[in-house]
């Protein structure tokens, strides 16, 4: 969503997102897109099926309190946990590499 007042332009949250992002961190999230963001919301801590990821890679550990470290959130991604299904058949390998390097960007 644009907004336009004058020359004033207010962009949504999404938006600022895809600002700066390398052609890799931008393939990961038209990953995450399609993939991730019916449960997971990147940029804001609303309720959804699944934690906000804002930040994910900024704390020490995640909501459920594993680290938040690549190894952690690779197994969860790949193996999936609770109601989170599995995705390792579900990506290929460089989908899994550019979504990771999305998530490092939140």
């Amino acid at each position: 969503m644009i907004a336009i007042f004058g020359r004033l332009r207010l962009r949504a949250p999404q938006d600022r997102c895809r600002a700066g992002l390398n052609a890799q961190q931008a393939t990961g999230r038209r990953v995450y897109e399609t993939r991730c963001a019916d449960c997971h919301y990147a940029l804001q801590h609303s309720q959804s099926a699944g934690p906000s990821l804002n930040g994910l890679f900024k704390k020490p550990f995640m909501k459920n309190g594993m680290p938040a470290n690549d190894e952690r959130v690779s197994d969860i991604i790949l193996l999936g946990r609770a109601k989170m299904p599995a995705f390792q058949q579900k990506l290929t390998q460089q989908q899994f590499d550019d979504l990771m390097a999305y998530l490092h960007t939140l």
